[in-house]
């Protein structure tokens, strides 16, 4: 067993495709490994800024050695009758290299064969390694190949230098145009020559004395704690989202954090602004105090060990202070007039074409929202309709801000700031903020009942306009995010407890159009028919991604509830009753019953007539389902489905001793058609709360 090390050294590789890039290099190595019946006791992958390798620690020194049987003609047409091999035998022989003499029987279902049993020799690993490295390189997720000079071989980024060695041997191969070698180079300042790799099992305590971390994990932990320790020192916390981490991880082969500082008058800019400048443009890791309250230091990270630390701080302090200037600029220009001001601009920007100006859209939201705040009032929320409308002609107005110019993904947050400074209602400036969210899978939803109306007033007329005017999703483009809007409808009005008709929000809606002449829907029936359809169908990709598996959803799709809260109260319960020990005979009973319902000639009665129950099997069913009956009234009354499908487990002994002793279909007319009314009973029990035929339990 000995270790193999592969390392391709380039230019400088893109930051954040190096994580992927190393992950993808290991996975297809190992695969192809395995593939080849390789065997190893380990593999790693190293990533920096201008390498990726890989170090396989006891791997096999060959393929193991293996037996194929070829198998040729019948028995009957390989010899003839003085038992002498024909020229089909003689022709398979040659084609293996063999005589006919070393043929051999094989015995099979569909008579005797002449065979041969060949063994293959296994081939050495070193053989395999170059071309198994080579493809690897070549299946990597890079989205863009360049040629470096006169090379034909393209990669992300050019190539100056391969290493392939097992153990202290260098294995001869050309890797992406470069013949292999055990040289590697150190950092680019620190160490930028050529050093020879003694072992392979040397490779990352050479490269560390060389001031390059090639361990991408280790370097990232490094980052880590230092820039906690720096943190830590002014009392504050950093913000280090993890893809800012994994980008600056992959810019330094050694990494030392130092802390600067910026002027506090700074401070009086919306925190998020300066945020998002600092890790956008400079990547730099922005401290809070323990509230979140932004404070006035940063956090960078140097790839140089300097001897002045203090000259590279006052640069990046340099360097930062007019982008923050700039924030600040903006944010005091915004101030000369208030925000309502703003909204002026809304009338010459056009929001979609067919759909009209931003401005136009602004009051549609606000209608609709006010709708939405009615609905919340009848079902005993505090919510002030005035300020809801407030709210929605505001919603957009940050839109025209410079500061929403420059940072677009402060829309919402910019137009909170201004609107606490022009003294709105606290409900009105928290919903500015609050109409956004959730912004992706998993993100907290609005917290106000204002911002609850505003998000669910803005996705609405978005779905509805979009579709109407013919631009729905397709599989492969969104433009408008609708799927992901959808999902974020569902979601606030399932996880904030709404008990809303979907129904009367998309209605609502389409009405908003409807009162614009010039921005009027021609087919209002269907665009309501797409939108709700397209709705409904979201509920699918919502609750598997929570775990729920898919006939569990399709059984509740199939009674198509218009309420989202009474939708996932329905999941839920089909979920408990998926538990149940009655539960896998239930649904078999339920896909019976609805198979002979559905092969029935003309309407089945609703009503049973006990006096024509002869049957002890059918007489108990009638008795159940009746008890049934008035026991689920009051739990439907509640929603209390879980329950209602739990009393209903009372069935399925009767109900399979049905089908045991009765024949539905009886000759007799009468009983025929009271049979299939109790069997429809049964069936309209179960679809209260849900279609258990489609469960595969």
């Amino acid at each position: 067993m000995s270790t193999i090390l592969f390392e391709l050294g380039c230019e400088e590789l893109p930051p954040k495709s190096l994580k992927p890039l190393r992950d993808a290099l290991q996975a297809s190595v190992t695969e192809q490994l395995t593939e080849a019946d390789i065997t190893f006791g380990s593999i790693k992958a190293f990533a920096a800024p201008r390498r990726l390798a890989i170090q396989i620690e006891g791997i096999s020194a060959k393929q193991p050695d293996r037996t194929e049987e070829k198998r040729g003609p019948a028995i009957k047409a390989a010899f003839d009758a003085d038992g002498n091999p024909t020229r089909a035998a003689m022709g398979f022989a040659k084609g293996l290299g063999i005589e006919a003499s070393e043929l051999s029987t094989i015995n099979t279902d569909k008579g005797d064969y002449v065979g041969y049993v060949q063994t293959i020799q296994g081939q050495a690993t070193t053989e395999l390694l170059p071309t198994i490295f080579q493809t690897a390189l070549d299946n990597l997720p890079i989205a863009k190949r360049m040629r470096s000079g006169a090379s034909r071989n393209e990669f992300v980024r050019p190539v100056q230098w391969a290493v392939l060695m097992q153990d202290d041997a260098v294995i001869d191969a050309t890797i992406q145009g470069h013949e292999t070698g055990n040289q590697t180079r150190g950092h680019r300042f620190h160490s930028p020559e050529y050093h020879t790799i003694a072992h392979a099992n040397d490779y990352e305590q050479l490269l560390d004395g060389l001031k390059v971390v090639v361990d991408f994990d280790k370097r990232q932990m490094l980052i880590k704690n230092q820039v906690k320790a720096l943190s830590d020192e002014v009392n504050s916390d950093a913000i280090v989202p993890q893809s800012l981490l994994d980008e600056v991880t992959a810019l330094v082969d050694f990494p030392i954090a130092l802390r600067a500082s910026f002027e506090p008058r700074f401070l009086q800019v919306p925190q998020e602004a300066l945020i998002s400048t600092m890790q956008a443009d400079q990547k730099y890791f922005c401290l809070t105090d323990k509230t979140g309250k932004l404070q006035p230091y940063f956090i960078f990270i140097t790839n140089i060990e300097s001897k002045d630390p203090n000259q590279i701080i006052e640069g990046n302090e340099k360097v930062v202070r007019p982008r923050l200037a700039d924030a600040e600029f903006f944010f005091l220009q915004d101030q000369k007039q208030p925000l309502f001001a703003l909204t002026e601009n809304l009338k010459t920007r056009v929001f979609q074409d067919k759909l009209g100006t931003i401005w136009e859209k602004s009051e549609r939201i606000a209608k609709l929202a006010a709708f939405i705040a009615a609905l919340m009032q009848q079902q005993g929320q505090e919510i002030d309709i005035d300020e809801t409308v407030r709210a929605g002609i505001l919603s957009k107005a940050d839109l025209a801000s410079s500061l929403v110019g420059e940072y677009p993904e402060l829309q919402g947050i910019a137009g909170t700031y201004y609107a606490r400074l022009n003294n709105e209602p606290e409900a009105v400036a928290a919903s500015l903020e609050e109409q956004y969210l959730p912004k992706f899978s998993g993100d907290v939803l609005p917290q106000t009942s204002v911002g609850i109306c505003l998000a669910l007033a803005d996705r609405l007329d978005t779905l509805v306009g979009i579709f109407a005017i013919g631009q729905a999703p397709t599989g492969s483009k969104d433009p408008f995010s609708l799927r992901r809007s959808a999902i974020g409808i569902l979601r606030i009005l399932i996880e904030k407890q709404l008990p809303i008709n979907l129904v009367a929000l998309v209605e609502q809606a389409i009405k908003g159009y409807s009162s614009s002449e010039s921005r009027k829907i021609d087919k209002m029936g269907d665009t309501f028919t797409q939108v709700m359809a397209f709705l409904n169908s979201r509920y699918r990709a919502m609750y598997t991604e929570q775990g729920v598996s898919v006939d569990t959803i399709q059984a509740v799709q199939a009674i198509n509830p218009h309420m989202p809260l009474d939708f996932d109260q329905r999941i839920r319960a089909v979920q408990a009753f998926s538990e149940l020990p009655q539960a896998s005979m239930l649904a078999d009973s339920n896909k019976r019953v609805a198979n002979i319902l559905a092969k029935s000639e003309g309407a089945v009665a609703d009503d049973v007539k006990a006096s024509l129950l002869t049957e002890d099997a059918e007489r108990s069913l009638y008795q159940t389902v009746q008890q049934a009956q008035l026991d689920v009234t009051p739990l439907l009354e509640t929603a209390n489905y879980t329950q209602v499908l739990q009393t209903l487990t009372s069935l399925d002994a009767p109900l399979t001793q049905f089908f045991a002793d009765v024949m539905v279909n009886s000759e007799d007319v009468a009983l025929k058609a009271n049979r299939l009314a109790l069997l429809k009973q049964v069936r309209a029990l179960f679809l209260t709360v849900a279609d258990i035929s489609e469960l595969q339990l």
